[in-house]
């Protein structure tokens, strides 16, 4: 997929974001488990960008923390004079580059890379245009910038809905704002961009008729109108949330899981699921799962970080935290949580329990409300349960324990210490039993009341 040509990519995030009314910067607001300005960066270097600067200025602190060590360099735009002005700032990060540039927007985050790389070959065509420019359709043009575009493509003229005519805002294809421009062009035409405009800023859409002025036409490529959304308030983030879920959800049964109510399973940007999996309703995957083929799994459970081998089967309202790794047919029943532990083929935790920092033999049986007493307030420790050990209801295994294999933990045990393999623990009171004393009881508390 990598272009002929090396290219860089200006990703503009200096603005303020005021309609989020949010202490954290726009671009990294999540969807799906992931900041937006990650869902457009794992797209440039999935293509291979050469370059990469964001364009920083309100809130700048929390991009370059966010963004540290990952070889992004950053250009400040302060004060904010538009979009043009914004790019402009970017010249001295990128001097010396002789590439082609993408200018991208840290909230229009859905940009696939082909449609990147069409906007890189557009641009490197035999007719050389001076620019190329992601167009789209909208169901409902609201305020965006129009184009004027003729049937080949060439841009005949492109203006801002706070300046177009009446008979321009009929004009259906709309700018994305989203361009391809070769470097040794793009410095000379954005300084003479001026503001003359209803808002006294710098527009970057206004690279095309100044390029045009001089005889060298743009052209428009058009994209889906999906791939443009850029979300400015809470509700637009939920609308972009559910778009983005669509479409997972589309794919996983494409791809051979089935989903017995789509719209109700919500994904992360990392999930991978495998075929014959069944995901019933209200299933909530955070980043970082892996579900294996054939698995099963139950309503109203959520999973985060784990992976979950062949033929295995969770829920209902299961909780599998980080670090869960399941086994083979191994089973996770309803009200059961797993953390930071491994339960080997086979094994079985059906009801009411909590596995964590563990290791569970295959076809080890854990009785209901089982613990793993695995802190004690200041560090964590481990429990190991050998193959085909059985852990009686309403145990708890203070760690760090082991249970050999083959061993039975009788039901109620709070259990201490290590049991060896194949040997029968029991940590339990002595009951006791007093004949007639619960009739005395009722009687004499029964007398009582009355008196009262």
């Amino acid at each position: 997929m990598n272009p002929s040509r090396p290219f860089a990519a200006i990703i503009l995030a200096a603005g303020k974001g005021t309609r989020m009314k949010s202490d954290l910067h726009k671009v990294l607001h999540p969807i799906a488990g992931r900041p937006m300005l990650e869902h457009l960066l794992a797209s440039i270097d999935q293509l291979g960008a050469a370059r990469t600067v964001v364009v920083v200025g309100n809130q700048r602190e929390q991009l370059e923390a966010a963004l540290a060590g990952r070889g992004i360099e950053f250009a400040v735009q302060e004060p904010q004079l538009g979009t043009a002005h914004a790019v402009l700032q970017a010249r001295e990060a990128l001097a010396g580059f002789d590439g082609d540039v993408l200018l991208l927007s840290g909230d229009v985050p859905f940009v696939r890379p082909e449609t990147m790389r069409q906007m890189l070959d557009a641009l490197n065509a035999p007719s050389a245009p001076a620019s190329v420019v992601l167009g789209f359709r909208p169901d409902d043009s609201a305020a965006y910038g129009r184009i004027v575009a003729a049937a080949d493509g060439r841009i005949e003229k492109m203006v801002e809905h706070k300046d177009a005519s009446e008979e321009e805002r009929q004009v259906g294809l709309c700018n994305s704002n989203l361009f391809a421009v070769r470097a040794g062009d793009l410095w000379p035409l954005l300084e003479r961009v001026g503001n003359d405009n209803a808002q006294r800023e710098y527009y970057l859409p206004d690279i095309v008729m100044v390029a045009a002025s001089d005889g060298r036409p743009s052209v428009v490529i058009e994209g889906e109108a999906a791939e443009t959304i850029g979300p400015n308030s809470r509700a637009e983030f939920a609308a972009a949330e559910l778009l983005w879920q669509s479409r997972r959800r589309r794919q996983a049964m494409a791809d051979g899981a089935s989903l017995v109510a789509p719209e109700t399973v919500w994904f992360a940007f990392d999930t991978k699921v495998g075929r014959d999996v069944v995901i019933e309703p209200n299933v909530v995957f955070g980043p970082g799962v892996t579900v294996a083929d054939g698995v099963t799994i139950r309503a109203f459970s959520h999973i985060e970080g784990a992976s979950i081998a062949a033929g295995a089967e969770i829920g209902p309202y299961a909780r599998l935290r980080p670090g869960a790794e399941i086994g083979e047919k191994a089973k996770v029943g309803n009200f059961v949580e797993v953390k930071k532990a491994r339960l080997g083929r086979g094994a079985k935790a059906n009801h009411l329990s909590y596995i964590g920092d563990a290791e569970v033999g295959a076809r080890a049986n854990i009785g209901a409300g089982t613990i793993t007493c695995n802190y004690d307030g200041f560090f964590k420790y481990r429990t190991v349960i050998g193959e085909e050990a059985f852990i009686g209801s309403n145990s708890a295994l203070v760690a760090p324990v082991a249970i050999g294999a083959g061993a039975i933990v009788g039901a109620g045990s709070v259990v201490t210490g290590d049991v060896e393999a194949g040997a029968l623990a029991l940590a339990r009171g002595t009951q006791q039993v007093k004949p007639g004393w619960a009739a005395r009881f009722r009687a004499a508390m029964s007398s009582k009341k009355k008196a009262s």
